[in-house]
This record gives structure tokens, sequence and C-alpha cells, in this order.
């Protein structure tokens, strides 16, 4: 892939704009959504040990914890290369995306964090997303998309976005919830099977029914699923503040927003799979699987996100 150069016109249409405040600083808010992260974090760990308390009583408890320990771990180690593989993408150069490089490398300093790996994946879809285990093994990838509809502004927006999510370990959490999130599926699978086959704990009289236990394999997965997708919403809008404030200014970020929405809708990415929609910028599910979704969707509305960076701008800090 050779080099991608921006239309200068995109940029001279969209100058920068004054900064709002300190580069690093989140504004207020954010804080709320580290603690509503952690209690739902802490709401898949209640259901797994409760699966585990059902089956096996407190070796159930401590068979179950060790398992999403083991899951958790390799989720935290190879996340990023099944998320970069499965959406096709290729590690680029400095060579070949000189205007990109520049703009992490300045981002990057603002906000103390190493340069991360580049790539681009090849698609059409304007969007783009960060992975890694930690700041120092991050990745971020843009599609080509994206490069050709958004000026340098609103590109910087989306990168700073990007490693937003890098600077807040989102990463880590989207990680180990999705994790929970698929071993909670996984067990409520069992379990179903197990109460339907006369399951239990082992015939004892204290232990329970199958009724018991086909109502949780039942209901545990769902709620696990849309505790998950919480999660996700929560950090978007974390990573919205954090990114604005990066940039000095969240308007870029908030037009970048809307382009991405109507771009997606034009050229739905044929790549993307619901096992990494909610690592993207925004949401990549479009036509019948996008509908079939909406009710459980990895990221807030569009409108909303652009309405509370549009706040940010309305009342500097």
């Amino acid at each position: 892939m050779g080099t991608m150069p921006f239309d200068p016109a995109r940029t001279a249409r969209n100058p920068a704009p004054p900064s709002y405040g300190p580069a690093v600083s989140p504004p207020s808010g954010v804080g709320r959504n580290y603690a509503r992260t952690a209690m739902l974090m802490g709401g898949l760990v209640a259901l797994l040990v409760v699966g585990g308390g059902m089956v096996g009583g407190a070796q159930g408890m401590l068979a179950f914890g060790a398992i999403g320990l083991v899951f958790n771990f390799l989720a935290y180690w190879f996340s990023d290369k099944l998320a970069l593989l499965g959406n096709g993408a290729r590690p680029v150069e400095r060579e070949q995306l000189p205007e990109v490089y520049e703009m992490v490398e300045r981002l990057t300093r603002k906000a103390g964090l190493p340069m991360p790996r580049l790539y681009v994946i090849p698609s059409e879809a304007p969007n783009a997303f960060a992975t890694g285990r930690d700041p120092a093994h991050a990745a971020v990838a843009v599609t080509e998309g994206i490069l050709r509809i958004l000026d340098r502004r609103q590109l910087e927006g989306v990168l700073a976005h990007e490693l937003a999510h890098v600077q807040n370990r989102d990463i880590l959490i989207a990680t180990v919830a999705g994790a929970m999130a698929g071993l909670i599926s996984s067990v409520g699978y069992v379990m179903r099977w197990g109460a339907i086959l006369g399951g239990g704990r082992g015939g004892r009289e204290d232990g329970p029914s199958g009724l018991e236990l086909l109502a949780w394999a039942i209901v545990a997965p769902l709620v696990a699923l849309v505790i998950q997708l919480a999660i996700s919403r929560s950090r978007e809008f974390g990573a919205d503040a954090t990114g604005a404030a990066l940039v000095g200014d969240p308007e870029p970020l908030a037009q970048a927003l809307l382009a991405l929405e109507r771009g997606n809708d034009l050229a739905p990415m044929a790549s993307a799979g619901p096992a990494t929609a909610h690592l993207f910028i925004v949401n990549p599910l479009r036509g019948t699987a996008g509908k079939l979704m909406s009710l459980f969707s990895t990221h807030p509305p569009v409108e909303e996100r652009v309405a509370r960076l549009r706040a940010l701008r309305s009342h500097p800090r």
C-alpha cells in the first residue's frame, strides 16, 4: 500500500478550533463512569459465583472462579491478535502513512503514552478501533474508508478517542467483561442440559432443583450480556470525553462521529462481526444484523454522543 495523503481542501474547510481546557484533563463525570463500570463488573463476577455455588457449593464456586481466571488470562494475552486478524488489519510503516504517524505521535506525547502499532483495514467502511492488553502493547487500526472521508482535524479526534481507550484501560475492561460474559453463557448452556437431564448437586437434598438450575441457566446469560453491553456503552462516553480533552476541542470528534455514522450506513463493513463490534468507534453492524442487534447495541446512539461532546464546548472547564 502506498502513501495515502489527505485532501487539503477538506482540512482547509475545518480549521483548528480554539482549545477549551487542559489537554489531558478529562471533563467531570468520567469518574462516575468508572464507578458504574466497577459495579457492573462486580455484577458479572457475582453471576459466575452464584452459578458455581448452585452447581457444586463452595467447591463449585472455586472451580468456576479458576475457570474465569483462565478465560481472562487467554483473553488478556490473545484478544488483540484475534481482533486484528479477524478484521484483516495490516501493519503500516511511517512511510506509508506519515501524517497519521505524526498525529498519533503528537497525541501520545500529550497523553504520556508509548507509541502504539498502527494498522490499516482494507475496507471502504469508515471506522477505527484500538486493542492491546496494555499501553505498551497497544495497536490502533483505521480503515481505508476513514482516511478518505475525514479531514485532518476530524481524524485527529478519532485517533484521540482510540488513544483515550488505551489511556483509560478500557480495552482490558472490555476484554475481561467479554470473557466473563462468554463464560457465563457457556456455563448456562451446560447447566440447561444438566437440568433437562436431571442435574442438580449430585442428587443431594440441599442442592438446587432442576427448575432452579434451568432458571439460572436461562436468565444469567441474558443478564451477563446486558451488563457487558452497558460496560461497553459507558466506556464509549468516557473515551469521547477524554479524547476531546486530549485534542483540546470536542467539535472535531463530534463532526467525525456524524460522518462515520453516515459512511457506515452507505458502506457497511463486511468483515465486522458481533465478537469485535464493540471495539470500533461506531457500530460497524448495519443492515439486517444491525437492526436485530439494535436492542443490544455495544454503542450509545451517535446523536447522544455528539450532544454530550458539544455540551462540553458549551460549558468549558
